[in-house]
């Protein structure tokens, strides 16, 4: 891989954007290194939740002004290919089985905002700042928007996509881009607090949870629903996993997915 750091440790799978150089700004070999990479991870079953962070002083400044110049003569076919190519990869993010965790020690713009909304989870430095800047080039925040608005809600980003204004952490925080702003010297051991988590779970009923999550939010209750509810808690009960889980809880004893200490 040529834009992409791999570690793999205990479980966790840190996936670091790594063009420091242009603030790991995205073109077009990045983003399909990183579609790939995370379907790939997906179905590995050692991985049992992945880390985006970003390498450098940005986490990631949106689209890459080269790759922006070299489609700045695109035909409406050509573009619509191009963006297809970045929707895949956020929408590969979002509906991820494996729990994701964006690692925010840095500047967020644009494209970058995106990748930050669609992980299931988001903790950023307090000296982060974010931007939805693409009005400002005469564009759009298009691609992102379906998870940006689902991360800080129709309101906040009428706002924000309209003004392009940057905005803080703090902010990012109240309106719910992120879940946790932390000090620098406090992030890695908070990250490492989530992830701890997130193994220690039973990972086909993290997988179960995620589709749930998708199913359901945003849904009217309606007859349907609740039955799809009562099908899925009466499924997963039965499964191997949580069977196991059921009998190690009432034997006090730790599960058999739990990993062994690093």
């Amino acid at each position: 891989m040529q834009h992409l750091l791999l570690d793999t440790t205990a479980g966790v799978t840190t996936v670091t954007l790594n063009r420091p150089d242009v603030r790991n700004a995205f073109n077009d070999e990045l983003i399909a290194e990183l579609s790939a990479v995370v379907l790939e991870l997906g179905r590995r079953p050692e991985v049992r939740c992945i880390v985006l962070a970003g390498s450098g002083p940005a986490f990631c400044a949106g689209a890459d002004l080269n790759w922006m110049r070299s489609v700045a003569g695109y035909t409406r076919e050509q573009n619509l290919e191009d963006a297809a190519g970045l929707a895949r990869m956020l929408e590969v993010l979002y509906r991820c089985p494996k729990p994701t965790v964006a690692r925010v020690h840095g500047d967020t713009y644009a494209g970058g905002t995106g990748l930050v909304a669609a992980c299931d989870i988001a903790v950023s430095v307090d000296t982060a700042h974010y931007c939805l800047s693409e009005v400002r080039l005469g564009l759009i925040p298009a691609t992102i928007s379906p998870y940006v608005l689902r991360a800080m809600g129709a309101r906040a980003a009428h706002r924000f996509f309209l003004t392009a204004e940057r905005f803080s952490a703090a902010e990012a925080h109240r309106i719910g881009l992120v879940h946790e702003v932390v000090a620098a010297d406090q992030l890695d051991a908070r990250m490492h607090d989530i992830t701890a988590s997130l193994v220690s779970a039973g990972p086909e009923a993290v997988k179960a949870c995620k589709q749930l999550l998708h199913d359901v939010a945003g849904q009217e209750i309606t007859a349907g629903l609740v039955r799809r509810t009562v099908e899925g808690i009466a499924d997963i009960r039965t499964s191997d996993e949580g069977r196991e889980g059921i009998r190690s809880f009432l034997d006090k004893r730790k599960p058999a997915w739990v990993l062994p200490p690093a």
